[in-house]
């Protein structure tokens, strides 16, 4: 027989959001992208980040739930809730950004979405939106364009 164990405790590394993130408002699709922006938009390869608000739509964690390769990053729904799940966020926005510059979602970007919001309907952590940056600044929001 095999033991069984019990989880007593999750303990989550915290640290200090950079003092212009903390509590910062996210009113729009706009306000995500330029947060998002100036937290990825300047990597090389795509990487996927997790904003989780409370019910005032102010930002109380970032994540960078997955690094990928230059043109994918592979996520599950698992690692995005449990980042918000440990928060205690309300809702989250996710982003990505896009190392060629084109903010266009692919077809992965919008099954990857639709699965999110799926799962945060389930468990009660809202997806409010999936936002796509560059590094230009560019954006695309999947909530402005019904996407999911």
């Amino acid at each position: 027989m095999e033991p069984v164990f019990e989880v007593v405790r999750i303990r989550q590394e915290i640290r200090d959001l950079k003092e212009d993130y903390a509590r910062h408002k996210v009113g729009s699709p706009a306000d995500a992208a330029e947060l998002a922006t100036k937290v990825i938009g300047d990597e090389d390869r795509e990487v996927f980040l997790v904003m989780m608000l409370n019910t005032k739509n102010q930002v109380v964690g970032l994540h960078r739930c997955h690094v990928g390769s230059l043109n994918a990053s592979i996520v599950h729904p698992r690692e995005v809730m449990k980042s918000a799940i440990l928060n205690n966020a309300a809702s989250i926005i996710v982003s990505h950004q896009h190392p060629s510059g084109q903010c266009d979602p692919s077809r992965e970007d919008i099954d990857v979405t639709k699965r999110l919001a799926e799962a945060g309907r389930i468990i009660g952590i809202e997806l409010l939106d999936h936002v796509i940056v560059n590094y230009k600044g560019d954006f695309y929001s999947m909530r402005e364009n019904a996407k999911f």
